[in-house]
Order: C-alpha cells, then structure tokens, then sequence
C-alpha cells in the first residue's frame, strides 16, 4: 500500500528544527516510508515515542543508522548536531519514575548540539535532596522542572532561583494523579510568577522551549 507520507524538509529554514517523527502510532511500514525518505535525502531526523519493539522491526538498513536510547524512547537517525558551548540548561526530575520524560528532553537537547545538566531524584518530599543541588541548578538560566503526583518542584524552583523555568507534568502517580492531569493543574495554578508549563509527558515539547529560548538570549 502507498504510503502517503510528507516529510516537512524546510522545517529547519522556518524554524531552526529539524522534522521530528512522533513515532507512537505509527506502523512499520509507515516508519520504513519515512526513513527511506530521510536515507534518499540524507537527512537527519529525531525520532520521538520509538519503542524497543518498533526498532527491532525496521529493516536492518535503518536500524543501524538509528541511535536509540529506551528509557526516552527517542532515536538519533544519521549524526546528531555537534556539541557546542557548555551548558545553559538543566533538566531537573523530581523522581527516578519521571525519568521517561526529562530524558527524552535531555536527548532532544543533545541532538540540536546542546550540552546540559541532568539532575534526577530531588522531589520536594525530601527538600534538602534539592537544597544539596540548587546552588548548581541556579547557574543554567534555563531550567526543565519535570514532576509527577503533586508536581512542587516547579513552585519551589520557582522560588529560589531566577532562571527561566519550564514545568512538565508527568502520568506518574496514584489514584487522584489522573495520569497526570492533577500534576498539570498543580503547575497551571502555581503562585511562582513566570513559570512556563508543558503538556503532559512533553519533554520534548519542553526543550523545543528551551531551545527557542536560547536563541533569543543569545550566546555568551
């Protein structure tokens, strides 16, 4: 069957990005169609929501061009942009369980050649856990807050430091987290002034943010 599959090439002239490929719902020959069309160009994409069981999948040719990483479900597909300038970013997740996603913000900056901090494990439920690190987050003047449940973290950061905070909201959580929709008011309705909140799950979202907001500040 004809794939009717359009990859948006001038995204980059448009915008900075490269065509990302949300990969989640896709199937094998829809991703096939797309990396054959990325291998003809010689393109390079970033593949977001790729499973473990979607890679295996793929024909051998893209499979060994892909850089994947399972814990972010992303994929590098051809070289990544090169590492430039040190970091001006820190991807801070309240919990182990928040993983998925400040990974999949991590790798997206890693990709676009942006070095960054990951900071895991500094929930509010254990404040000195984030007292111990602050003084090393308050240097990045731009911060990726990612919690679940209660989602404190942005609040708190937004309270301690002067940097540009950008909150994501996470599915973790019991009962009343409501996959995540609890977490995404908790930041919505939160009294730190400026704080800047992501769909839920939406690390990569997140660092498209941060990466605009780079560019607007500019190097230095």
């Amino acid at each position: 069957m004809k794939q009717d599959i359009k990859l948006d090439l001038q995204r980059h002239d448009r915008l900075g990005f490269d065509e990302a490929i949300f990969c989640a719902g896709k199937t094998t020959p829809h991703l096939t169609h797309i990396l054959d069309q990325a291998a003809d160009g010689n393109l390079r994409l970033l593949l977001t929501r790729l499973s473990t069981e979607q890679l295996l999948e793929l024909p051998d040719v893209h499979r060994a061009n892909i850089d994947h990483e399972p814990v972010s479900r992303t994929g590098y597909y051809g070289s990544p942009h090169e590492l430039v300038g040190t970091p001006r970013v820190a991807v801070v997740a309240a919990g182990t369980s928040d993983v998925y996603v400040s990974r999949e913000a991590a790798r997206t900056l890693r990709y676009y050649g942006r070095p960054n901090v990951e900071i895991t494990d500094v929930g509010v439920a254990g404040l000195w856990r984030l007292l111990d690190r602050i003084e090393e987050i308050r240097l990045m003047p731009v911060v990726i807050a990612v919690a679940g449940m209660d989602a404190a973290l942005p609040t708190v950061l937004g309270g301690l430091i002067p940097s540009v905070i950008i909150g994501v909201p996470t599915s973790v959580g019991y009962g009343v987290a409501s996959g995540g929709e609890s977490a995404l008011r908790a930041m919505l309705a939160s009294c730190a002034p400026g704080l800047v909140v992501m769909n839920i799950d939406n690390g990569y979202g997140a660092a498209c943010a941060a990466l605009r907001m780079l560019r607007a500040i500019g190097p230095y």
